[in-house]
């Protein structure tokens, strides 16, 4: 118990202790900080004595310097006084003198004096105040007052801080900067020249601005006080010019850089804006550029996301006449607003959004958030917007997004039903290369009111230089109807469609003597069933399979090769909405393997296929070299095999065969079965089509240039679109290729007006032929009133809705 006790004795007071520990300790923070306090306070004293002190002995001094200056002036006024007769005067000056106030003596204080003065106060003034900026009470109370929460700095930092904001906010800042500083220095040079000189005020300005100007200047300065005042107005002078001329460089730079880097205004009109590049640039110039050569030329502005120098030399190599056409590039987002006015976007009359050179999703969903960006232009848009989209299934989202203004253009969804009319069809590709085209002929449309009351029988015919194609209803809103009745009436406001060379080179004319005589009845022979074959996977293969599904015989076969495992090409197709349990007239056939390796290729019944389509590849969409290698590599892997598998028996090439390889041996053994063998070839590069197309061994699809001519087409004239959707869509109206006996017995002799006639008979229009032997056909051919012999061998291209 004891011990208990004691413990507790013990313990008790330092229990006790601990209140006394922490008022003791707050007690030294206490006298700590009265003491630093106590410091300041003392420091911030000395401070202001001597800041009071120098002030009051400068106005001292400048007192008792006017003070003896003012008896000397009375000892002189005295000696006058003294040799002068008339006395009374003069004492009456003294005492005048002598009434003055003590409180005047500034008034009358030496003028060079306070100069100096006030020089020095000038000069010294500012090293004080750096050196006890932060000791000022007052000032720092109110930076306290002023930050609140925001962070201890010392004030002559705040200060440094705000002078480096200011600088960066305010582009003008520098300059204004400089003005003040050179106004500083004559002003505070001229005061200091007026107090070591003997000229006025206004004069030692003048010298000062001439030292600030040219430090030449100061060179026959003479005495000590003056020479020292003039270098140093000199040295500033020249800090200041050099200054100047820095800021003055570096504008012009900026400048220069910004005319060079494409970050200039555009002040242009009616001009046609591209939005966006990428690899079929080139050919959307070349067709833009043709459609403009009519109006002697016209303004085309590029705005990509790449320096301007870059676009340009890419534009230059094209080494292609523009015809009076200005190509204008500028650098920048069509994301961006304010780059999107700096090309004068409210005013084009036509705006081409082209698809970027990324996977499909990505390029869709970039071109949705740039016409996004189009219609957010306050000042609204002038003309209508050209999109080039990747997926058919994204384009309802586009238009509801751009409203009235959007025409879209399906990239993928054109080629293939394109690609599919080619394998049906030979040389189609190049019908659609001179229409879409405005090298040769292309579709117009007009109003011609000297054609109201007429039937569209006559109207057909009443062109020399065009073929008219359609109607464009205005009752109906504008709808365009292709291959219309001839019982329609053409009524006022009515337009015609038509295929001419140009919008300036047809007009109507007097209606010509036809003969509308028996033609053969030719029958279009019965659907047999096909065997086709597809080498690669396109995004939109789901679409070419429900096109051949209408278009193909029941029986027919649909092989598919590719390195697209079976399980993902069906899940693929089910996912784009393809019924495969429920295709009536095709069966599809899966191969897997690669179409540029030999042993692949070979185990395929290449020699049992009607058709043999090479696609460009999903997987190498992003690389148009890469992908056109590769379609270049599987046609040239098939012709060879094909040939190897049927040789054509041709002694002078066995011989040349035997004797060592023969380029001309080879190629033609893959021409000859190219007769046999039908290949369509997608392309995207202009320079593999040249290879292919000397060679003559397959069928080719330029897949980019035919989609830069649609958007070109559009962006001329966005009713062609309505035109062009018809045309490749799966029903209704598109071009066919017929054979000569559906209109003309052999060798017959007729004008080609009588054979547009009998195409009206069998509901077709006949817009041109290809003679036997030719290799390209001839659209809306001239003397259409010329007879002439033809042949059972030539063909005829017509628009119809029959297949």
């Amino acid at each position: 118990m004891p011990t208990k006790s004691n413990e507790d004795s013990n313990s008790s007071p330092n229990k006790s202790d601990r209140p006394v520990l922490k008022k003791s300790r707050t007690i030294a923070d206490d006298t700590q900080s009265r003491a630093r306090i106590g410091r300041r306070s003392k420091s911030s004293l000395i401070f202001y004595l001597l800041t009071s002190t120098c002030m009051l002995s400068i106005f001292y001094a400048t007192y008792l310097q006017n003070r003896v200056a003012e008896l000397q002036e009375e000892i002189t006024n005295l000696h006058r006084l003294c040799s002068d007769k008339d006395v009374r005067n003069d004492v009456v000056k003294v005492f005048q003198l002598e009434d003055k106030s003590s409180f005047s003596y500034f008034s009358n204080a030496d003028g060079r004096t306070v100069a100096l003065y006030t020089v020095l106060f000038t000069l010294v003034m500012p090293f004080v105040l750096y050196k006890y900026f932060d000791h000022l009470s007052p000032i720092k109370n109110i930076s306290k007052r002023a930050k609140n929460n925001k962070q201890e700095v010392p004030l002559k930092r705040r200060i440094a801080y705000m002078v480096d904001v200011c600088f960066s906010v305010y582009p003008y800042a520098k300059l204004l900067a400089l003005l003040l500083a050179t106004i500083f220095l004559i002003g505070f040079g001229g005061l200091a020249l007026y107090a070591v000189s003997d000229g006025s005020f206004a004069e030692a300005l003048w010298l000062s601005w001439t030292f600030v100007a040219d430090s030449g200047n100061h060179a026959d300065r003479v005495g000590t006080g003056p020479r020292i005042v003039s270098v140093s107005i000199s040295s500033g002078g020249m800090l200041i010019f050099a200054t100047l001329l820095g800021l003055v460089s570096d504008a012009i730079s900026e400048k220069m850089d910004s005319l060079r880097k494409g970050k200039s205004e555009v002040i242009e009109r009616n001009h046609i804006l591209i939005l966006g590049w990428s690899d079929n640039l080139g050919s959307l110039l070349k067709q833009l550029a043709i459609a403009n050569k009519s109006i002697g030329g016209g303004v085309i502005v590029v705005l990509a996301e790449r320096d301007r120098e870059e676009m340009e030399m890419d534009i230059a190599k094209l080494e292609f006449d523009f015809m009076g056409t200005s190509v204008i590039c500028r650098s920048g987002s069509p994301l961006i607003l304010a780059d999107l006015m700096k090309v004068s976007v409210s005013k084009a009359r036509a705006i081409i959004v082209l698809a970027s050179d990324e996977n499909a999703d990505q390029r869709d969903a970039c071109t949705l958030r740039v016409v996004l960006s189009l219609t957010g232009v306050k000042e609204g848009l002038k003309g209508h917007v050209v999109v080039e989209m990747s997926n058919l299934n994204n384009e309802p989202l586009v238009k509801l997004v751009g409203g009235e203004l959007i025409e879209t253009v399906v990239a993928h969804d054109v080629i293939g039903h394109l690609m599919i009319q080619c394998a049906f069809q030979p040389g189609l590709a190049q019908i659609w290369e001179d229409i879409l085209g405005f090298e040769n002929d292309e579709f117009y449309i007009k109003r011609w009111p000297q054609l109201d009351g007429l039937r569209f029988e006559d109207v057909f015919i009443s062109f020399p230089d065009a073929i008219p194609c359609g109607i464009k209803v205005a009752a109906d809103g504008g709808k365009i109807i292709l291959n219309p009745d001839d019982e329609y009436v053409l009524k006022e406001g009515d337009e015609v469609l038509v295929i001419a060379e140009d919008d300036d080179s047809y007009a109507p004319g007097p209606l010509p003597e036809v003969c509308r005589g028996l033609f053969p009845g030719y029958i279009n022979p019965p659907k047999y069933p096909k065997k086709i074959l597809f080498c690669g996977w396109r995004r939109d293969i789901c679409d070419m399979i429900l096109v051949l599904e209408a278009f193909l015989a029941q029986g027919s076969e649909l092989w598919i090769f590719n390195e697209v495992p079976k399980k993902e090409r069906e899940k693929k197709l089910t996912d784009d909405g393809l019924d495969i349990s429920g295709l009536e007239n095709i069966k599809l056939v899966h191969r897997e393997g690669s179409a540029v390796i030999k042993r692949h290729v070979e185990s395929l019944p290449l020699e049992t296929f009607d058709s043999i389509l090479i696609l460009a590849d999903e997987s190498l969409e992003d690389s148009i070299v890469h992908s056109d290698s590769r379609s270049l590599a599987t046609l040239l892997l098939i012709r060879d095999i094909q040939s190897k598998r049927h040789p054509i028996k041709d002694t002078k090439s066995n011989i040349l065969r035997h004797s060592g390889f023969s380029h001309g041996s080879w190629i033609r053994e893959m021409q000859k079965a190219s007769d046999k063998f039908r290949i369509i070839s997608e392309i995207h590069d202009s320079r593999t089509r040249n290879v292919v197309s000397v060679s003559r061994i397959s069928d080719l699809v330029p897949s980019d240039e035919l989609v830069s001519m649609a958007l070109a087409m559009v962006a001329v004239d966005k009713q062609i679109n309505r035109v062009l959707e018809e045309l490749f869509a799966e029903e209704g109206n598109e071009m066919r290729i017929r054979p000569a006996e559906c209109f003309i017995f052999d060798q017959e002799e007729i004008c080609f007006y009588d054979i547009m006639i009998r195409g009206r008979q069998r509901e077709e229009i006949v817009i041109g032929y290809r003679l036997a032997g030719a290799d390209r056909a001839r659209i809306n051919p001239s003397h259409k009133s010329e007879p002439r012999k033809w042949s059972i061998e030539d063909v005829f291209v017509v628009i119809s809705s029959v297949e």
